[in-house]
């Protein structure tokens, strides 16, 4: 039986692909930063596998080294992380954009992702075995309007997600990328800081993908043959042709 590690498992694809891997049997090391939805998840996930919860914010180098190494030996050897911990925050054009919100998408979508990397990589090269993936989106492929510093950190993650796969090559470690387009979930909502009417006119008018939809192809990658890596993979919906073209007459 595997061991997962998932970022940002609370809420979106991070929840989603909780229960889909639970589903198909893998142990299941839950992080995130709402205690509440943490316990939730693991008393609905319990009666399908084991579940530990790890409960940080990946901003926090510290938190993230200490709650790592704290795990108990049953869980100790994470066979796959998933780096999915992400947030848009604003939508303004760069002469406008408000410097927190800066700082708090390099520090969770880029920062963030390294942190847990580096706490989890040493002993996938000690087994010579691992499987990292790395979420970013269709902004880690081009710049659209008002996207600059959010679209600049998915960017950063897509150069990490390539560097990363190329330095852990020796050890046989596999890595990929996973760049959704636009998906149903409570990102609008974060990135609009509470305003569900703009948040929904965002999947107004057409079918996105949904959460589900996602955690189904991570879980397909991973389970994909020792041999085989899934390097980098684009995924929208039918409707939609880029980050600013969509259908919403389908």
């Amino acid at each position: 039986m595997k061991t997962v590690l998932i970022t940002g498992a609370t809420s979106g694809i991070g929840r989603a692909t909780a229960r889909a891997f639970a589903k198909n049997s893998f142990k299941l090391i839950l992080c995130g930063r709402r205690e509440d939805r943490l316990a939730e998840l693991q008393d609905e996930l319990a009666p399908l596998t084991s579940v530990h919860t790890l409960l940080f914010d990946v901003r926090d180098k510290d938190e993230v080294r200490r709650n790592i190494d704290s795990l108990p030996t049953s869980f100790s050897d994470i066979d796959i992380l998933i780096n999915n911990a992400g947030n848009a925050h604003g939508l303004d054009p760069i002469q406008d954009g408000d410097l927190t919100d800066w700082d708090s998408m390099i520090d969770i979508n880029v920062k963030g992702l390294l942190y847990v990397s580096k706490a989890v990589i040493p002993k996938m090269i000690d087994r010579r075995a691992g499987h990292i993936i790395n979420i970013g989106s269709t902004a880690a492929k081009e710049v659209y309007p008002n996207g600059n510093v959010y679209c600049a950190t998915k960017h950063a993650v897509d150069a990490i997600n390539q560097g990363m796969r190329m330095d852990l090559n020796q050890y046989g470690i596999r890595v990929g990328g996973i760049h959704p387009g636009m998906v149903a979930t409570e990102f609008s909502e974060v990135r609009f800081k509470g305003d569900v009417e703009r948040a929904a006119k965002v999947y107004a008018g057409f079918e996105p993908l949904q959460a589900e939809d996602i955690a189904d192809i991570i879980v397909f990658v991973v389970t994909r043959p020792a041999h085989v890596n899934i390097a980098d993979l684009l995924v929208m919906s039918t409707a939609q042709a880029s980050s600013t073209i969509v259908n919403r007459t389908i």
